[in-house]
Order: C-alpha cells, then sequence, then structure tokens
C-alpha cells in the first residue's frame, strides 16, 4: 500500500479512460468497477465508458474472441464491414482528451485507427488467451494495433505472433475483496440466501460460476458431475452464468445447458436475470465444497481467486492463468479431462483434512498476490514509465519489483535467484522454475 500512495504521488491529475463493450456480465467489468474509483481516490482522475454497437457488431466481435483464443471462425466481407462501420461510429463519439486511454479486450480495439491520439498514451488491454489465434482473424485484428504505446497481456505465453506493439506489459488481474461479491458473509446468512432459491446446504455441493460459454465447457462439467455423483450419490450440481450484452452466444450455451439437465433434480441453473446476482455467487462460492472451473481456454478466470479467498477449495482446468493462481499445489487440483474432473471432486470430498489444507494455502496465494492493491500498483507503475520513460524513483519509497514470468508486483523477502549478478524475485516456486528452463524468454521485455 505505501508503494501504492507513493507511485500515485507522480500521476496525480492525470486524465485516464477505460473503455469496453460491456457494464456488467465478465470479468472485465468487475476490475474495472472496482479499479475505476480507487484510482479517482488516489487523485488520478479516471473514467469508465462503454461503446455502443448493434447485434449484427457484438455478433461479429465475439467470432473475433472465439477466433482469437483458436476457434474455426470466418470472417465474411460483411462481418469485416459491420466490424468497420461500428468502430469508426465509435471512435466519432469519443471525443474527450485523456493522458492515457485503456482499451479492453477485441471490442473496441480499433479505435485508435480512427481517433487522433491528442498526446494521449494509447494501451490494449488483452484478457483472452491469444497464444494460438486463428490465423484470419488474427491478421485482421492486427491491421488496426498499429499506433498504440503499450499493450496488456495476462501471461507472456498468451502474446500471439507477428504481435505489432513493442511495449509488452505481463499483468494478472486481481479480485476485490471488499465487493458484494467477496465480503465477508455470515455462513448463517449464506445458508439462508442459498435456501431462497431453493439450494439445500446440507447435501453435497459441486458449483461453477462462469459465462455460459464453450471454453469454460459446461457439458464438461455436466458429465463430471455424473460421474462423481456414482461416487457421491447426495451430490448436488450448481451452474451459475451471467448474460453480458456483448455475448450473444451465451443464449445458445444457455439453452443447451438447460436441455441437457431438464430432468434432473440435482442440478441447478441460474443466471443473473433469475435473481442471483454477486450476493448469491458470494454464498456459492462460500458454501460449496467444490468450485469448478473447467476451462479449455481461459484467460484468467477470477472466479478461482474468487472461489480460493474465501477458503473453497477448487478443480479447474490446466488452461490460462489458472495454473498461475493455484501454483505450487495451493487451492486445489489442476485437470485436463472430464474423468480427471471427476475424479479429483471425488478427491477432495472424501478427504477433508487434505482438503482443508490445500483451501488454507490456496487463501493465502490470493492474499499475497491477486488482491486489488497489486493489481493497481502494476498499472501505475506502467503508466508513470510511459509519462516519465526514465526512471523515476519516488523519494522514500521502495522501488517496484516484478516477478519476470508473470509480472506481478513482489513484495520483499520472497523466492529469489541471482543470474549473472542479477538478482530475479518470484512470486511461486513455479515461476522460478520456468525462469531457470529458459531465462532468456522472461528477460526479453525487461525495461
Amino acid at each position: 500500500m505505501d508503494d501504492l500512495i507513493g507511485t500515485a504521488e507522480g500521476l496525480k491529475g492525470i486524465r485516464v479512460v477505460h473503455i469496453n463493450a460491456t457494464p456488467y456480465g465478465g470479468g472485465v467489468s468487475e476490475l474495472l468497477r472496482s479499479l475505476v474509483p480507487l484510482m479517482n481516490d488516489l487523485g488520478i482522475l479516471t473514467d469508465w465508458k462503454i461503446i455502443t454497437g448493434d447485434d449484427q457488431f457484438f455478433n461479429v466481435t465475439k467470432k473475433i474472441h472465439n477466433g482469437l483464443q483458436g476457434g474455426q471462425e470466418v470472417l465474411n466481407p460483411k462481418d469485416r464491414e459491420t466490424f468497420l462501420l461500428n468502430t469508426e461510429k465509435n471512435a466519432r463519439l469519443f471525443e474527450e482528451q485523456y493522458d492515457f486511454v485503456f482499451i479492453h479486450d477485441p471490442q473496441p480495439a480499433g479505435m485508435l485507427s480512427f481517433c487522433q491520439k491528442r498526446g494521449a498514451r494509447w494501451i490494449w488491454r488483452c484478457h483472452i488467451d491469444t497464444a494460438t489465434p486463428n490465423p484470419t482473424v488474427w491478421n485482421f485484428l492486427k491491421g488496426y494495433l498499429n499506433g498504440y504505446d503499450a499493450a496488456i497481456f495476462t501471461m507472456r505465453e498468451f502474446l500471439p505472433p507477428d504481435f505489432p506493439i513493442a511495449n509488452v506489459n505481463i499483468i494478472p488481474p486481481a479480485i476485490d475483496p471488499l465487493s458484494p461479491k467477496n465480503i465477508a458473509l455470515p455462513k448463517e446468512m449464506a445458508k439462508q440466501i442459498l435456501a431462497w432459491i431453493g439450494i439445500e446446504a446440507k447435501h453435497p455441493l459441486m458449483t461453477q460460476i462462469s459465462r455460459f460459454d464453450p471454453w469454460k465447457d459446461p457439458l464438461g462439467v455436466i458429465k463430471a458431475y455424473r460421474l462423481a455423483r456414482k461416487s457421491i450419490p447426495k451430490l448436488q450440481l450448481v451452474l451459475a452464468g451471467s448474460m453480458a450484452l456483448d455475448d450473444p452466444e451465451g443464449w445458445e450455451i444457455y439453452q443447451q445447458i438447460v436441455m441437457e439437465c431438464r430432468e434432473d433434480p440435482f442440478i441447478h441453473v441460474f443466471t443473473n436475470l433469475t435473481g442471483v446476482s454477486n450476493i448469491e455467487v458470494n454464498a456459492f462460492q462460500l458454501l460449496s465444497d467444490v468450485i469448478v472451473q473447467k476451462s479449455i481456454r481461459e484467460g484468467f478466470g477470477l472466479v478461482v481467486s474468487e472461489a480460493l479467498w474465501k477458503g473453497t477449495p477448487v478443480v479447474a482446468g490446466r488452461a490460462g492463468g489458472i495454473p498461475l493462481q493455484m501454483a505450487d499445489g495451493a487451492g486445489g487440483i489442476l485437470v485436463e479431462s472430464v474423468e480427471e474432473c471427476a475424479e479429483a471432486v471425488v478427491q477432495l470430498l472424501e478427504n477433508p483434512s487434505e482438503t482443508k489444507d490445500l483451501s488454507k494455502r490456496g487463501q493465502e496465494r490470493v492474499r499475497e498476490h491477486f488482491l486489488l492493491p497489486r493489481l493497481l500498483l502494476n498499472h501505475l507503475s506502467l503508466m508513470l514509465n510511459l509519462e516519465k520513460p526514465k526512471k523515476v524513483i519516488i523519494p522514500g519509497k521502495s522501488d517496484l519489483k516484478q516477478d519476470p514470468v508473470c509480472g506481478m508486483a513482489v513484495e520483499s523477502p520472497a523466492i529469489s535467484l541471482i543470474l549473472d549478478k542479477q538478482n530475479y524475485v518470484f512470486c511461486s516456486e513455479e515461476c522460478r522454475n520456468r525462469f531457470k528452463m529458459n531465462p532468456n524468454r522472461y528477460r526479453i521485455q525487461e525495461k
């Protein structure tokens, strides 16, 4: 916190805007809902703006989103025209002047091509796994990224080929421990909340909370649940998801889920449109015996840190930023198939002592690395470097130490390694081991 306040001193009075595609229904909007007011509290004048677009535009941006994650999407000439016209419209509507413009994900990424920078630094923040994108989709979007001053990815491994932005920063997301979704709830109150929506907390509960998205593999979760139920007969499954404005595909996946489990009274499906919002999600994450996040592709998966923060064990796909949150075996079990998912759920439910130890270590890892002040410190340090390229040391404040593998700010004492007379610090043994295997990969982008 001292480093955060000290770094903010060098940025007071500047104007910042964050631009994304939806005010609710995903991790980006949740981050901004907490990040923006905190930046204002630190004296940084910060706005949050949402792009506009018709249904056809968001169908196209969903194609782009899936294609960037490796989906076999095809952008026809009409799709490209729709993206172009809506992007140009949003650029025309963006009239204010700022010192820093943060553009989140592919939906608004093309705005810079139709805007004058007017002295602002533009930063593209990619929250998804773009390591192996569909070449056609990537080549289309890549042309709109020229001119950005910096880019932010969750992991260095997510960097797509021939990336056109030279200044690349690795900054994992974080959760707000004081938001309604994460604030401490008394267990009796949480039980009452779940009882009100029809969930019996006395029976074992397995829950996945995520968008209704094929990359989250909700149908695979149902299959894993049915396998696990052979060993845990009274096991219940909850699938809770948000329907976001920029995700028309969500309704299609939701219908598939409802059809798949319509005759199983032990499976419960909820959305933010049927009375399940932040407080209910909080109660689910607190009272579930195991949280599942069986992602096939994943940018980060904030729900993993949310569950770990509440001391609930997690079974999650070994995808994207999830292993970073559960590094060194903290918090639960990583899996790669439906069968492994079912086995892990049973293992955690049948071994409460081992599960309790995993949960404690997961909660501590989130406390150290995945709470909002760390994310904010990363962002402010990036802005300060762009504003004043020559190294600036705030009097009385320590210089920011960052893990070269995952990019997170790391406090001393920390896991460290001396190489070529330089001391590197790490958030986990896993990051240190990855660095030792290929140090040149993680030293290329150092500032």
